[in-house]
């Protein structure tokens, strides 16, 4: 009895997706079949590495290779491999939907393709969306998979109609085969079934592939003289060759990284990253090394030139791939990079390891270790070796990745603080090097000053900063979350230490000059603490105020008000610190709030005056106040008063 056949929904950005793709006018479509064998060689690989612990999983089927079977006349092309397969419930999981950590950035990038009517290649890379390119050139899709030991296969079937059906079959062997139905081509379009262009393609896109990729091609082969017709001089009747079929391998599976670099070409490395990656960005720089001494190992390294949409994701993979004399020991190698460098792309070739190393193993590896240390030595070389233009692209793409190593690496701290870059207040949106920022500081300035927050713009307006900006101080803009973490762990670069504007006293001796005047307001500002016990520790003149009334700050061990915004958001609990109000003694309203507090200390006005002061001062930092109606009405009182007046 034949098993029954469900019929499934795409998820709906699946369903958009394939939408788009049957329906746009897309002059690379070729890249669909380097996309179809990238995936047949990731099954491959899957089902090598289970062999090296598991050997009977192969069977008697241990002659790794893809293979390529146009049909002309059919209008179809297949693509089988006999790689790890997949069960149904895979099936379901992997072409089903698109994976969940980019289903959001990937339709955002959809409506912007449909503007265009398009799908370009970096879409469809950047999100591993690659099996539904194949819709691009079929009317309809058949896949027929079965798993390594299993005694049934799953088969799939889509016109890319939004809908698919899946049922049990029977296959003889294990791994996958992939069956395009092709769309009717226009005169000048590709035809995917013509030899030649099989062969122009597969050199392109799928030269590296490490495993074979075979087609059957006809070719005239001469018949052997004993099978031969003659005549009575022995001379050949008829033909003298006949026409045989051989299956041919198609790509040379060259390992470039083994080859030296003046033998590689631009355009062959390009397509290794391409095909190590599946980025179709160009890569912003590599590397390509050959180590020679106790130990050897080849390494060849890309940086991306942009940031993937997953690149904070948990679960995102890093981008080494681990060889060990040029066959593949396993992808996703932590090992091998640190992760503030998880974004780099490449594959290390390491020939005294052994093929059933283990991740266990590797993390007690000396030779692994060492590796790591000298791949991120010439990863350092080559980032601090960047022009300055090529170095600001990479810093906009991963720089707040990389400023994770300056707290997550204690031996590399300093070599990573070299390579940060901030903006500040007086570089008018440019990045700056901590060492261009010593170089440019005052002859009386003997702190590093900063401050963190959510954006740049509001950091620049912070009343924090003024008493700074009038001393023509420099103050460093941090705008990423990581920096809470990088100035704990950075406390100082080239002697100088690292000084928060925002926290503590700014010691300028500003407020040493005129103590004895602001000693009188000791008990006004014991007054404004008396009515916001709740909110504040300390009530105080401010060593960082110039033309604001009021701001709040931190005792110097305290908690930035950032780190405490991104402590709340994370859910995690922390005991909230009480802040510090600082007033500004020069100001007019705080001399007349004084002046009338030494008048009538029971006037009502003077509390919500008091409490005035602490909304302002959290509206000044971009927070949020508790009592928002509150301040509204005091402020339309106020406003009301000064127009009457």
């Amino acid at each position: 009895m034949d098993a029954k056949k469900e019929t499934h929904q795409f998820k709906t950005e699946v369903q958009q997706l394939l939408k788009l793709i049957i329906n746009s006018m897309y002059s690379n479509r070729e890249i669909f079949l380097r996309e179809l064998i990238s995936n047949a060689s990731d099954a491959i690989d899957k089902i090598r590495i289970n062999s090296l612990t598991n050997p009977e999983i192969l069977g008697d089927d241990s002659e790794f290779k893809i293979k390529i079977t146009p049909d002309g006349i059919k209008k179809t092309l297949e693509i089988s491999d006999n790689g790890i397969g997949m069960t149904q419930d895979e099936v379901l999981e992997h072409i089903g939907t698109i994976a969940k950590s980019g289903t959001a950035a990937f339709l955002e990038a959809l409506e912007e393709s449909k503007k265009l009517d398009t799908i370009s290649p970096e879409l469809i890379g950047k999100f591993g969306i690659g099996f539904y390119s194949a819709f691009m050139v079929s009317n309809s899709i058949t896949l027929i998979t079965k798993p390594a030991g299993a005694e049934k296969a799953t088969k799939w079937e889509s016109r890319g109609d939004g809908s698919f059906t899946i049922e049990e079959v029977e296959k003889e062997s294990r791994g996958t085969t992939i069956t395009l139905n092709l769309k009717k081509r226009e005169e000048d379009e590709q035809d995917f079934t013509d030899e030649l262009t099989i062969r122009s393609i597969i050199k392109k896109h799928s030269d590296f592939v490490a495993y074979p990729i075979v087609m059957d091609v006809e070719k005239d082969e001469q018949i052997p003289k004993s099978e031969q017709l003659t005549d009575k001089e022995g001379k050949p009747i008829g033909a003298t060759t006949r026409k045989v079929t051989q299956e041919e391998t198609l790509n040379s599976m060259k390992a470039i990284w083994a080859k030296d670099k003046k033998d590689v070409t631009d355009e062959e490395y390009e397509e290794f990253y391409k095909h190590i990656s599946h980025d179709w960005n160009p890569s912003l720089a590599r590397i390509h090394m050959k180590f020679e001494g106790t130990t050897e190992y080849n390494a060849l390294l890309y940086i991306p030139s942009q940031a993937p949409v997953d690149l904070f994701m948990p679960e995102k993979k890093h981008g080494i791939h681990l060889y060990c004399k040029r066959v593949f020991i396993m992808d996703d190698c932590k090992e091998l990079m640190p992760e503030y460098l998880r974004f780099v792309k490449g594959v290390v070739d390491a020939s005294d390891l052994n093929l059933n190393v283990s991740r266990e193993i590797l993390q007690q590896n000396s030779l692994v270790r060492n590796i790591r240390k000298n791949l991120v030595k010439k990863l350092f070389e080559l980032l601090g070796n960047m022009e300055k233009e090529q170095y600001e692209k990479f810093f906009n793409e991963f720089g707040q990745i990389l400023k994770i190593g300056i707290y997550a690496d204690f031996e590399n701290k300093n070599k990573i603080a070299e390579l940060a870059r901030y903006q500040t207040t007086k570089s008018s949106g440019e990045l700056v090097s901590l060492k261009d920022y010593v170089s440019n500081m005052k002859p009386d300035q003997k702190e590093i000053y900063y401050i963190t927050g959510e954006n740049i713009a509001a950091l620049l307006n912070s009343p924090h900063l003024e008493q700074l900006k009038e001393k023509d101080y420099e103050v460093l803009l941090m705008a990423d979350p990581v920096d809470e973490w990088v100035v704990q762990s950075l406390t100082e670069y080239d002697g100088k230490s690292l000084k928060s504007a925002e926290i503590g006293d700014l010691d300028l001796d500003l407020d040493k000059k005129d103590s004895e005047k602001k000693e009188k307001f000791t008990s006004f500002f014991d007054f404004v603490k008396s009515n916001l016990e709740d909110k504040v520790k300390e009530v105080k003149p401010s060593t960082h105020l110039k033309e604001s009334v009021a701001c709040l700050s931190g005792d110097t061990n305290d908690m930035s008000s950032y780190m405490e915004k991104i402590i709340k958001a994370s859910g995690q609990k922390y005991s909230e610190t009480k802040r510090v109000l600082e007033l500004n003694a020069e100001h007019p309203v705080i001399s007349t709030m004084k002046e009338l507090f030494e008048k009538n200390r029971e006037d009502k006005s003077l509390k919500d005056y008091s409490k005035l002061l602490f909304d302002m001062a959290v509206i000044s930092e971009g927070g949020k106040l508790d009592n928002p109606a509150r301040f509204s009405k005091i402020m339309g009182d106020l406003m009301a008063t000064a127009l009457n007046g």
